[in-house]
């Protein structure tokens, strides 16, 4: 690098296609002394592609505060590090988080390069009309906990980023059906930037059977969007409605089912009241 201090350079890489590696990202790697990698591997071809020489050490999820302390020492010794990850953008449920806070604590400069993002570039093109999204990354592996964790999110009027791997594509979409409802529309874009590219926009009911019908479909790394809840009626009409049904001695599924229908009130905010009615006293 420069006669400058030493410096952490986090470095995104291509999603795929090599093309969309900038210049910038390449002359970054070409000068720094070390590249940190969450698989070196995977990221050894790579680089000798573009010409990097550069000697590599392992940053991965199981080794990461290790490969921190290990680069904060480099740093220390005058060496710049480049940070790179299997795709995309470091950190970004990636491994890299911990590298940048120990050399930024350590009094080191840790410089990010734009590049390519899984997330950024589905949701450019979704077509999804919500003015923010919160990205969320991959949601837990376990049922119930998956299911907790999509019920604090069911209410929110942002889009909803998620990733997950072609293993538990099939049983996720389930489960943001299952939660969300039929009608939230779904983004799924998997292989982006690769040869089979897919981006399929389709209702949330629609999906499982989208993705049964070609075994192809689930190959591949998944970005998820799903567009952000709907406006909800006034809470107190909502609540009013659904005492009514429950003590015309509905269920609690079929009270907020229906209280739902009638008011627009939020469906999943009206299940998780009318539970705290039943159990009322």
């Amino acid at each position: 690098m420069t006669e400058e201090s030493p410096a952490l350079y986090v470095v995104p890489t291509p999603l795929g296609n090599l093309a969309d590696m900038t210049p910038r990202a390449v002359d970054t790697l070409r000068r720094v002394a070390w590249v940190a990698c969450e698989d070196t591997r995977h990221s050894a071809p790579l680089l000798k592609h573009f010409g990097v020489s550069a000697r590599l050490l392992a940053a991965h999820e199981h080794n990461e505060e290790a490969a921190a302390q290990q680069v904060v020492g480099l740093l220390n010794e005058g060496e710049s590090v480049a940070l790179v990850c299997d795709a995309g953008t470091p950190a970004i449920s990636d491994p890299g988080a911990r590298l940048a806070a120990r050399a930024r604590a350590a009094g080191h400069r840790v410089i990010p390069l734009p590049g390519p993002c899984a997330a950024v570039t589905a949701l450019s093109a979704s077509g999804l009309a919500e003015p923010r999204f919160l990205f969320y990354g991959f949601l837990p592996a376990k049922a119930r906990q998956r299911e907790d964790a999509l019920r604090e999110l069911s209410d929110l009027r942002h889009a909803l980023v998620f990733y997950e791997a072609p293993h538990r594509v099939v049983e996720t979409v389930g489960a943001l059906r299952a939660v969300f409802g039929i009608e939230r529309t779904l983004v799924l874009a998997r292989e982006l930037t690769k040869l089979f590219e897919t981006i399929h926009v389709c209702p949330l009911g629609e999906a499982p059977a989208w993705l049964e019908a070609d075994a192809n479909r689930q190959r591949g790394e998944f970005v998820l969007i799903v567009s952000g809840a709907l406006p909800s009626a006034d809470d107190g009409e909502g609540e009013r409605v659904l005492k009514l049904l429950l003590d015309d001695g509905l269920s609690v599924r079929q009270a907020a089912k229906l209280a739902h229908a009638i008011t627009g009130a939020a469906k999943n905010a009206l299940y998780d009241r009318a539970l705290r009615l039943r159990e009322s006293p």
